[in-house]
């Protein structure tokens, strides 16, 4: 099948073979790539929908019926309305609870042009599990979705962090690429590791709780200020674009609930779309920046760098 993407204003067709592993993406010949042929990238994404993290956390209320968070009934709709005004596709890692509470809701994700993948089944915390764990959770939720003609490809375990044992078992259960936190991309035992950083997360910024990893960072301790939030993603467009590599924005729909934040991330998107156009930056979901990179194995002989738990 044949798609067509935005890849710095121009068309880029997305050629997608069965098994999906070996889909290759062809780009102009003329676009410029950074030593290594590693191009410019951008993934927007978001983590969570629905109440999975609160019945993990034990906080839901009990008193209060599932299938009826404000996530999706209010915000999910809204973002889908966004990314199709500012003509830009996303990745929504989503718990496998929610193909059985929402099944309308990724089905619509995915009938609006975006990727679909998996974070755990109910939010579990990735690298406290044991291994038994790992594959009970992975293959509870891939069946799952898979009932709803949903097959993910790629994986963000809850947390940010991996156990020693989860690259193997990915690659063995048929993903092609995980997102954990982490600083540089590359390609892990077989499985492309996109990460993600802490500071362009908006959880990060906004949450209380979060408050020790924003001093490890070098930030406050008291939550950001949407203008200083706004300040850091403005910071990482423009270090994506000097230094040549790959960003991962991170959103939470539950967090954009709040006019203020809702405003930040339309304006980033909006920025990050005039780099589009500009021809500076090439935008995709996880799904096609990891077949680029599969596509080019030779020329990510380094070692990627992600948070790993090994066991003590």
């Amino acid at each position: 099948m044949q798609k067509e993407v935005a890849f710095a204003a121009k068309k880029v067709i997305v050629v997608v073979e069965e098994p999906v592993e070996e889909a290759v993406i062809r780009s102009d010949p003329n676009r410029t790539l950074i030593p290594g042929l590693i191009v410019d990238a951008v993934s927007i994404t978001f983590d969570n929908l629905g109440e999975a993290a609160e019945l993990e956390r034990g906080t839901w209320p009990k008193d209060i019926p599932l299938g009826q968070h404000y996530s999706v009934t209010r915000i999910l709709p809204t973002i889908l309305k966004m990314l199709d005004e500012l003509g830009l596709s996303a990745t929504f890692f989503v718990e496998g609870l929610n193909a059985e509470l929402y099944p309308q809701a990724l089905q619509g994700i995915v009938a609006a042009g975006h990727e679909v993948g998996y974070h755990a089944w109910r939010h579990e915390e990735w690298h406290k599990l044991s291994y038994a764990d790992e594959v009970r959770i992975l293959e509870r939720g891939l069946p799952a979705m898979s009932k709803l003609a949903i097959r993910p490809y790629g994986f963000r375990p809850p947390r940010g962090a991996l156990t020693a044992s989860s690259v193997k078992l990915l690659k063995n259960l048929g993903f092609t690429y995980c997102s954990p936190a982490g600083s540089s991309s590359g390609i892990s035992e077989g499985l492309v590791i996109l990460p993600f950083e802490w500071p362009h997360v908006d959880a990060y910024a906004y949450l209380a709780h979060f408050g020790s990893m924003r001093e490890k960072f070098g930030n406050s301790h008291t939550p950001l200020s949407p203008a200083h939030f706004h300040a850091n993603l403005r910071s990482a467009l423009g270090k994506v674009v000097q230094n040549q590599g790959y960003l991962s924005l991170l959103f939470h729909p539950f967090v954009e609930e709040k006019e203020e934040y809702f405003e930040v991330m339309y304006s980033t998107l909006e920025e990050l779309r005039t780099l589009i156009y500009d021809g500076t930056v090439w935008s995709a979901p996880c799904r096609e920046v990891a077949y680029w990179i599969l596509s080019h194995p030779i020329d990510f002989e380094t070692t990627p760098s992600f948070d790993v738990q090994h066991p003590v």
